[in-house]
């Protein structure tokens, strides 16, 4: 029987490509694009089974992120954007704040390898909380409660399908969900515009749940900057797309870490020179990476991405301004030129 194709989209919100029909569905899970995707349990098997090449490197290997206190900057009114760790980004945009992909703690199979840079009871004065996909390192059930009960004026932005599980996270958490290339309603008064974008990934919290909630990335449009948040990705012609859609961008958030060993993982993250090739496509000025140093996820030592992409930057191979933050240092993007 031939698979049942259907396209879908949140048809209150607008879509800003032309004849774009809305995510694809096969059989009622969405396509990572035109073609389904999700990795195999015996993909899995046959990594965690196999040797690792780089296991005596890894080892010896015990960087991590230096971490700085931002507690103060939390409570200040600037502008400002600060990397809580992995993909966790707190930021400021014209007095609204942002927080992006939350995972705040340690849990089963997560532990951090360096400590939050605020008490997260910090946390507080949020307006926005922006989920790019379910998986439980970027969507992290403890994390969104904390927030919630700290943030009663906290709403959600994030992808078709997310609604259900936060409802059984966080009952009465006000959502908004949108395809890629949809833009959310921030309302009349909002100071800039926020689009729901492509990304090369796939989702997976239980057993039963494979795809049926939606992945994708986040870009901030402002008068003056873009703030692009890749979420988790592989490589692919999305890049050149949303290059093509918005034109040069001015910051990008871009994932670095987890690429290891490429037959797992190529399908879903980045590695630091596809996160170069990435960034040179969207002709970004400045680069910020993330997905790196906070959770051992795959096979390459600690401190591999950011070296990597530190020498493709000394090299002149990344066009962007790399900023490379400690854990919790403030940077003040709205100054970037």
């Amino acid at each position: 029987m031939a698979a049942a194709i259907t396209y879908r989209h949140n048809p209150a919100l607008p879509i800003i490509r032309p004849g774009y029909a809305g995510n694809k569905l096969i059989d009622g899970r969405f396509a990572n694009g035109e073609t389904y995707f999700a990795p195999q349990m015996r993909q899995v098997l046959k990594w965690q089974l196999s040797a690792n090449p780089q296991k005596t490197e890894k080892k010896a290997d015990n960087w991590a992120p230096a971490v700085v206190d931002c507690t103060t900057a939390l409570a200040a009114p600037a502008d400002a954007l600060i990397w809580l760790g992995h993909s966790t980004f707190w930021l400021r945009v014209a007095g609204t704040t942002l927080l992006f992909d939350p995972i705040l703690f340690s849990s089963p199979g997560l532990k951090r390898r360096h400590t939050l840079p605020c008490a997260p009871e910090a946390l507080t004065g949020i307006d926005y909380l922006l989920l790019s996909h379910g998986h439980r390192d970027h969507l992290d059930a403890a994390s969104l409660k904390l927030l919630a009960r700290q943030n009663p004026q906290m709403q959600a932005f994030s992808s078709l399908g997310m609604q259900p599980l936060l409802a059984d996270i966080v009952p009465g958490l006000r959502v908004q969900e949108a395809g890629w290339w949809q833009q959310f309603d921030l309302g009349p008064a909002a100071p800039f515009e926020l689009f729901y974008l492509p990304a090369a990934h796939w989702h997976r919290r239980g057993l039963f749940d494979t795809n049926t909630v939606l992945w994708g990335s986040f870009l901030i449009r402002t008068a003056e900057k873009t703030i692009y948040f890749a979420g988790d990705t592989a490589y692919g012609q999305h890049f050149s797309e949303i290059e093509n859609h918005f034109g040069p961008l001015d910051v990008v958030l871009m994932p670095i870490g987890a690429y290891k060993p490429a037959t797992m993982m190529q399908a879903s993250h980045v590695s630091p020179h596809e996160a170069a090739k990435a960034a040179n496509v969207l002709r970004v000025g400045h680069l910020v990476p993330m997905h790196h140093g906070t959770f051992d996820l795959s096979d390459e030592p600690a401190s591999e991405p950011l070296h990597l992409l530190q020498t493709m930057a000394a090299a002149g191979n990344l066009r962007a301004d790399l900023h490379a933050p400690a854990v919790g240092e403030v940077l003040r993007w709205n100054e970037w030129e």
